[in-house]
């Protein structure tokens, strides 16, 4: 994970302020680093400024990978990488991946400017995993930038006609307005050479160049990844434990997590005795606890696994409770819908694998904290401005939160993300128009890396793939052992890992789970679309 900025201008002014400064150290505290390019431009009186800033949180290869990376010192071409290759070409990459993607896109390639647009796009292609890039090409003095086809980094642009400029940004600087997310259905390109300067916002388009995701794909294609299998069962069908594709799916989730939770290294300054370098984002529910029990086959046993639990507390609730003085001050925490779903689920995974050391970190947020932290949460969220979107900010930034006690040293997470459409059927088509964003944002800014198994690209090709009778059973809603027909079939790889609980589990929506839903509402009848009140 690490936060980058690059700005284009005509100016001699980066647009990098102190506080965007430390927000972007905030998500990379193990290195920052600043590049300056100086090129003229035909329609140009004077020169056309570009200046790039990195900062990195090393969690790949065995150093520290000093960001910009250079072709050479003040001159060449320069990356700010904000991510993970887990593959390239399909081939898996070994040591530090930033280094890898900057090797590959300064390979040789057609000596013509377009041949080198060609092979720049190509490489760009071919890379699995999250990541947002900017990278300026020297040889066709040319720009590009971008977010993967699922939109798993954060990226944002802000054109400006009163400073000539364009900044990208893995955050907002204040004030916010003017910025918006890059989209992910592309990677875009500016011929530096043909700058003319920026009239208005909306003259930015004149300079900004689109590159396709698949140049033959099709119109059906999911984040042109594959399509989405839309076959009818040949006959009447039941997925059940002796169903292929329960033992498929199982080697597929693990072949997702290997890069995931291997070769992590130690973080520093552990706040632990117990070597914990992989964190699960828990609450209990089924696609959580999946990647927990799954997690324990690849990790080694001397490490210790920590699975953090969220719970608020909310006034509403406080206010039913009033009434009944047996309850105690931490009930409320331990009554959230997530608190008891997590303590079963963790009891089922210190079951099912001894051995292994669990710790189940019970995060306890009081309001006024929460409000301490809301307008740093809506700085982050931006360009995202509902109730729905703080509500789920509030709890995803308490998952992440390095507190001095009771907390992860882990700055690798597992979030269950993406199950619920892959196997539940909840708009498929809109996976990679998600909110990952600023999901990436909130999570990134106590130096903390979320990755997503669920949401990898040969897992997510394999599961829209799969008819879906092979991941529901809507036909035979009635199972011999119980399991509801939505998502059977993680519910069935679930029971057969020893979580019966967990495979039964119904599923709630994070905000309501952990009870920060509309927290700032006496009635709770506040419209989750509705704009926040500052």
């Amino acid at each position: 994970m690490c936060g980058i900025h690059a700005t284009i201008t005509t100016s001699n002014n980066s647009g990098l302020s102190s506080e965007l400064k430390q927000s972007l150290i905030n998500r990379g505290p193990d290195h920052f680093g600043q590049a300056q390019r100086e090129l003229t431009a035909a329609n140009l009186d004077g020169q056309l400024h570009l200046y790039f800033t990195s900062t990195v949180l090393a969690l790949r290869g065995d150093h520290v990978a000093k960001q910009p990376l250079e072709e050479r010192t003040n001159s060449g071409s320069v990356l700010c990488w904000n991510g993970e290759a887990w593959r390239i070409n399909r081939q898996p990459v070994c040591g530090n991946d930033g280094e890898a993607v900057f090797a590959m896109l300064q390979s040789p390639a057609s000596s013509s400017n377009r041949g080198r647009e060609a092979h720049v796009v190509d490489v760009l292609r071919s890379i699995e995993g999250p990541f947002a890039f900017v990278y300026y090409d020297s040889a066709a003095s040319r720009l590009y930038y971008g977010r993967d086809r699922l939109g798993r980094r954060s990226l944002l642009i802000k054109p400006s006609a009163k400073t000539d400029a364009i900044m990208l940004s893995s955050i907002a600087s204040a004030p916010t307005a003017g910025w918006e997310e890059v989209s992910s259905d592309g990677i875009w390109s500016i011929n530096l050479t043909t700058w003319h300067g920026i009239s208005s916002e909306l003259s930015v388009q004149e300079h900004v160049t689109k590159h396709i995701w698949l140049e033959a794909g099709s119109d059906d294609m999911v984040s042109s990844i594959g399509l989405f299998n839309r076959q009818l069962p040949p006959s009447k069908q039941e997925l059940d434990f002796g169903s292929p594709s329960l033992q498929i799916l199982r080697c597929k989730l693990i072949e997702s997590l290997k890069p995931r939770v291997l070769d992590v290294p130690e973080p520093p300054n552990t706040i632990s005795d117990v070597d914990a370098r992989i964190a699960i984002l828990f609450s209990g529910g089924l696609d959580c606890t999946v990647l927990a029990r799954l997690a324990h086959e690849l990790v080694p046993i001397c490490q210790g696994l920590d699975l953090i639990n969220v719970a608020f507390e909310n006034p509403r609730q406080v206010a039913i409770e009033a009434g009944q003085p047996h309850l105690r001050a931490s009930d409320m925490y331990e009554g959230c819908p997530d608190r008891a779903t997590g303590r079963k689920a963790f009891a089922e995974l210190k079951y099912s694998c001894p051995g292994r050391y669990w710790r189940f970190i019970a995060v306890n947020v009081p309001f006024a904290e929460a409000m301490d932290h809301k307008a740093k949460v809506l700085s982050l969220i931006y360009p995202h401005e509902t109730e729905m979107d703080l509500s789920i900010a509030f709890a995803l930034l308490s998952g992440s939160l390095r507190r001095p006690r009771g907390s992860t040293s882990a700055r690798v997470l597992l979030s269950g993300l993406g199950a619920d459409e892959l196997f539940g059927g909840l708009d498929v088509s809109r996976i990679g128009q998600r909110n990952l964003g600023r999901d990436d944002r909130i999570m990134a800014h106590w130096g903390r890396e979320v990755r997503f198994p669920y949401l990898d690209e040969e897992f997510v090709k394999f599961a829209i793939g799969s008819p879906v009778w092979e991941k529901c059973d809507f036909e035979n809603p009635f199972h011999p052992a119980v399991i509801d027909p939505a998502k059977r079939i993680l519910r069935l790889l679930a029971d057969q890992l020893g979580l019966p609980i967990a495979a039964r589990q119904k599923k709630k929506a994070i905000q309501f789970g952990s009870r920060t839903a509309k927290i700032e509402s006496t009635t709770g009848r506040v419209r989750g679309t509705a704009q926040v009140t500052t």
